[in-house]
């Protein structure tokens, strides 16, 4: 009997990982910041889902986390200032959160750096064509996305986030 070869396996940290998500996904993008501050501070911040999102996000005006977490897994309800009502299911962990409902996908990462913590958002429409509606868009987003990563530094400099 020959011995068996194992499979090649890579681990990435939790931004490399959501930057191979938006890869693999089309239309999505992923924006990233250095912020100058702890990572237990930043992920505070971040997985503080109901009270942070709407804080940063402009197009999400609440999040209502209905189950969970129980083993890094919950579902969310999200509304939005326009007509968006969506569950969301939520994968959470330190340095990681990745939402997906029906039609959408976000997610957020963040990894300890020496001057500060690298924070990583991204999104996604999952819906048949959205590949080109994404790119269509992007010159539209990206300073919505610009602004939406300074509010979310902000509120990380206020302190906002709850301890987790």
């Amino acid at each position: 009997m020959s011995a068996r070869i194992p499979w090649p396996t890579a681990a990435f940290d939790p931004v490399r990982r959501l930057h191979v998500i938006a890869a693999v996904t089309p239309g999505a993008a992923v924006r990233e910041a250095l912020i100058e501050a702890p990572f237990e501070q930043v992920w505070a911040a971040a997985a503080d889902l109901e009270e942070g999102l709407p804080r940063w996000l402009p197009d999400i005006r609440s999040v209502r986390v209905t189950e969970g977490p129980a083993d890094g897994r919950a579902e969310a309800l999200v509304t939005g200032h326009t007509r968006l009502r969506a569950r969301f299911d939520v994968e959470l962990a330190p340095g990681w959160c990745l939402m997906r409902s029906r039609f959408l996908l976000g997610g957020m990462a963040a990894r300890p750096e020496a001057a500060g913590t690298r924070f990583a958002f991204l999104g996604a429409f999952r819906l048949p064509g959205a590949g080109p509606l994404g790119l269509l868009l992007r010159p539209a987003t990206d300073p919505l996305a610009r602004r939406s990563l300074d509010r979310f530094e902000r509120l990380v400099r206020e302190g906002r986030g709850r301890e987790r």
